[in-house]
């Protein structure tokens, strides 16, 4: 078996053969040639099903995602927020921190139907018990498979010629005693009618008990990034702070008075109120006061971890008609629920009339106040103590059915493979929100007064006596009741019904053509056709009014035509060199064209030299193209002193659209490396590969705030025109994907390995210790859209531009086995450096330059970087005729809690989120994990 196929860590970018051990024909993910042995030019790294195994995860997206070359991913725990547009619950994954949508993720090298509309693969859907190796391809791929593989490739290789019969279970917990989860598998390989009938099935159960709010002592620390209230542009204090001792200005969890001569008096239980001391307020902060107060009720109410449940069914069935044609039907159905929720939403300018019910009631000294001062109202913000936190309940389906044929021959009696196949691909999603409520059943809830003969109502109802409105107290702690709530939630949540589908049609030869000096040349040949769909449907009453949500169906299709040629030349003895070409036509679009040319060298049997260059595409997906419209609640800062009918933290609606004028952004890369492996030194091996990733016409959103800020700060007028006033209250903010200039990623990565059976060191010494390690630098990843300024994501651990781009400088994973049986043992390091808050931010506390949108200045702009250890215990034993192990895994063996890295100042939902950036830090702490198998 080819080294990359073995079941233990290899050197993974080298996928020869190891020495003395017969070649067998592979594919290496990258390239459409079948070689015995053969070496790639792209660097190719693997995980393996050992790998796998010793980590034995809940998620296999999670053990992935631990790799350097990956950054920006998500998990369902990071989605959990994703009310509108339907990530909640999905594990994706992103090479190079250039984003999910320019990984191309493939099962067996064939896409699979997305999960979202926005293109995204979930990991979920792939039958984890069958994963034979991941391999992973850190370079532009799109000459060999099409649109999506600008930052490379995750193949996710499965075991089809699996026989026998494996069962397994495993479970984890925290060591804080939540997030319990397990799993339940089974797969079975069957040979019939002489061997020719290969009948594969699998099924899994998965359940994760989800923790609904982020409880851990970390979080309590009230640790955010705010404008300095006290900065102007000559006084030299920087203009935004980092550190703790800060919270809200503009709301309690009972209702904050914020304007006005009751400014200050806060509700609590009936009858109590009291006097918030205010610190030094630049909405929507203050720096001291009563920030405890401001914060109880909101922070942390953002879920820790999802209630997530999946089930998967997988089957193939294979039949050689002859020794040399197969055909093979697949069939895989996945369904998953996930359950999460977003925040304890606050609510700012909430009207009070003095004639309010409940303010009487259980208040009567303030509504005495107000008479006597002759106030007719006052206006106050909320986190909305006893209402239910607002969430999302999403479910999907997700079908897939592959038929095709394969086969070999001799033309000129050279080696020669043939492949066909169709792919169906569905998803059927149903998206629902909990615990969201209608915006204008609120409005006339909360104006609640007296009625005939006292009892209190709705004022609505005085004059419309069967609108049937249920009066609501938002004032104090008590909760409003339960009749309330069913009425400002009405008798449905905003739900939508979406349908994706994908056709693929791919056909492709290979093989032997002619003799070089290096070898026999060989050529890839074939033709693709494929077709994405979305459609769906909404209730006209969930297409707006709503909190979240406000749902409108995506329609929209697109076809592809392609053609590729590659071939592979061994020009003479240790060079060999790779060329691809593809040609692409889009029904949206038009035609592109996409190339790549490698060539590995040897000039002496211990080192290779490899390089790549390519040209690659990706084009618009469907949510990119064709949304309708996605609306959700959200703040921003228009600064003090805009030309702006408004100023300071405002609530709006977002609004995001879709743009079927997008064009295929284009990206240019090269890799170039080499690979060591010293004969002198038997069993280690190492790499180097530097790689740099142009994209042109790159696709991407300009975000509310920044939408705000080249409106009000730079001056960019076009912006302006997406901000969208209705006299001085901020209505809503349009955001539309656009062609923006250039992303430019550049970086390198290293790997070593060494295996040594310690009977080398001494013939007593029992076992085999293996060392795998693999560390990624980013130098830079810099996205320059065009209009403001270039913003370099390199380096960046947290704050208000980490998410999809960002990756620290140096990330690095640090595997090693103990192997002797029947134990294997594994320790893993795995970490990051030291980052910042942003490349251009100017750190300082005294003697400050004038802040400016691109060089901000902050009191500290560092964020420690963290190191993490995993271990696991593996024992193998027989019983009853099989093959059984046992694995005893502690993950964040030290139970590290997560460095604080500071977010804001915008967003309402700051402190209801993690103080620290989830993709980054490991947010659970230590969690024990036990798996069994067992194999006939």
């Amino acid at each position: 078996m080819p080294a990359a196929a073995q079941d233990m860590p290899v050197a993974p970018q080298d996928a020869a053969p190891q020495e003395g051990a017969p070649a067998a024909e592979i594919v290496v993910t990258g390239t459409r040639i079948v070689r015995d042995g053969y070496n790639a030019p792209t660097p190719v790294a693997v995980l393996s099903k050992a790998d796998i195994a010793a980590q034995a995860p809940a998620n296999i997206s999670d053990f992935v995602n631990q790799l350097p070359s990956i950054a920006g991913s998500g998990t369902s725990g990071t989605n959990s927020g994703a009310l509108s547009n339907a990530g909640a619950g999905i594990n994706s994954i992103s090479l190079r921190g250039l984003g999910v949508g320019r990984t191309l993720v493939l099962v067996d090298g064939q896409r699979s139907v997305a999960s979202t509309v926005g293109g995204i693969v979930d990991i979920n859907t792939i039958p984890q018990d069958l994963v034979e190796r991941v391999e992973v391809v850190t370079g532009g791929a799109s000459a060999a498979y099409g649109s999506d593989a600008v930052g490379g490739v995750v193949n996710f290789v499965l075991d089809k010629t699996f026989t026998g019969l494996r069962i397994g279970a495993d479970q984890g917990i925290s060591t804080y005693g939540d997030g319990h989860n397990y799993k339940f598998t089974g797969s079975a390989g069957l040979l019939l009618l002489d061997s020719r009938l290969h009948v594969l099935f699998n099924a899994e159960y998965f359940r994760q008990e989800g923790v609904d709010t982020i409880d851990r002592d970390w979080n309590d620390s009230g640790f955010f990034m705010i404008n300095n209230p006290a900065y102007t542009a000559t006084n030299g204090q920087p203009q935004r702070l980092v550190g703790s001792g800060f919270g809200p200005s503009g709301y309690t969890t009972g209702g904050l008075i914020g304007a006005g001569p009751l400014r200050g008096t806060y509700f609590q239980g009936p009858g109590q109120t009291g006097q918030l001391t205010f610190g030094t307020v630049l909405s929507p902060w203050m720096v001291g006061g009563d920030t405890a107060t401001t914060l109880a009720g909101h922070i942390g109410t953002n879920s820790l971890i999802p209630h997530d449940e999946r089930l998967n069914f997988f089957n193939r069935t294979a039949f050689d008609i002859t020794p040399d044609v197969t055909v093979f039907g697949q069939f895989s159905y996945n369904r998953s629920t996930s359950r999460s929720f977003y925040q304890q939403t606050p609510s700012t300018g909430v009207t009070i009339q003095a004639d309010n019910a409940y303010l009487a009631t259980y208040y009567p000294q303030i509504a005495a106040e107000m008479a006597t001062r002759g106030l007719g109202s006052f206006t106050m913000g909320t986190s909305n103590a006893g209402f239910p936190v607002p969430g999302s309940n999403i479910k999907r389906e997700v079908y897939r059915f592959v038929g095709g044929a394969e086969g070999r021959f001799q033309l000129f009696d050279r080696k020669w493979g043939w492949n066909g196949y169709y792919q169906h691909g569905v998803t059927k999603a149903h998206e629902e929100l909990t615990n969201t409520w209608f915006n204008a059943r609120m409005t006339l809830a909360q104006d609640a007064v007296f009625g005939p003969g006292g009892s209190i109502v709705c004022r609505s109802t005085l004059t419309n006596p069967t609108n049937g409105c249920v009066p609501i107290n938002r004032l104090g702690t008590m909760g409003p009741s339960a009749e309330a709530l069913a009425y400002i939630y009405g008798a449905a949540q905003p739900q939508r019904d979406q349908t994706i589908k994908q056709d693929v049609a791919a056909v492709s030869a290979n093989g032997e053509v002619f003799d070089l000096p290096g070898g026999a040349a060989a050529v890839a040949f074939g033709a693709e056709w494929r077709k994405e769909q979305i459609n769906g449907q909404v209730d006209p009453q969930f297409n707006t009014g709503w909190l979240y949500g406000n749902f409108l169906v995506n329609r929209g299709e697109y076809t592809v035509k392609e053609g590729f040629l590659e071939v592979d030349l061994p020009v003479i003895k240790g060079l060999n060199v790779n060329a691809a070409g593809r040609y692409t036509d889009y029904s949206t679009s038009g035609s592109v064209q996409t190339w790549k040319i490698g060539a590995t060298f040897e000039p002496i049997p211990d080192i290779r030299l490899r390089g790549n260059i390519s040209h690659d595409i990706r084009a618009p997906n469907l949510q990119e193209l064709f949304a309708a419209g996605t609306a959700r609640t959200n703040t921003v800062i228009i600064p003090t002193g805009a030309n702006a009918p408004a100023t300071g933290s405002l609530q709006f609606v977002q609004n995001q659209v879709g743009n079927p004028a997008l064009r295929p952004e284009v990206a240019d890369s090269w890799t170039l490396g080499a690979v060591f492996k010293p004969q002198f030194l038997p069993g280690f091996s190492a790499s180097f590969d530097y790689y740099s990733i142009k994209i042109d016409k790159a696709i991407g959103n300009v975000t509310a705030q920044d939408t705000v800020d080249l409106c009000y700060s730079e001056g960019i007028s076009s912006y302006c025109n997406n901000v969208i006033f209705s006299g001085n209250t901020l209505t809503s903010i349009v955001l539309r994907p656009i062609n923006f200039s250039q992303q430019t990623a550049e970086g390198f990565d290293i790997e070593a390995s060494y295996r040594l059976p310690l009977s080398n060191l001494s013939e007593s010494l029992p076992g085999t210790f293996t060392i795998h390690s693999i560390v990624t630098h980013y130098i830079k990843n810099v996205i320059d859209n065009g209009i403001s300024f270039p913003i370099d994501y390199a380096g960046v651990n947290g704050g208000s531009l980490a998410g999809t781009f960002s990756s620290p400088n140096w990330v690095y994973r640090i595997s090693a086995f103990y192997e002797a049986d029947p134990f294997t043992f594994n320790l893993v390091a795995r970490g990051f450096s030291d980052g910042v808050y942003g490349n251009d931010f100017v750190e300082c506390t005294t003697g400050c330059p004038t802040s400016s949108t691109q060089y901000r200045t902050l009191n500290t702009n560092h964020i420690n970087g963290a190191t993490y250890f995993d271990a696991s215990l593996g024992f193998k034993f027989n019983a009853y005729g099989g093959k059984g192990t046992l694995t005893f895994i502690v993950n964040n063996l030290l139970n590290k809690d997560p460095v604080l890295a500071a977010y804001g100042p915008d967003g309402n939902n700051i402190p209801a989120y993690a103080q620290t950036s989830r993709s980054q830090y490991d947010v659970v702490g230590r969690v024990f994990r036990v798996a069994a198998r067992f194999q006939f």
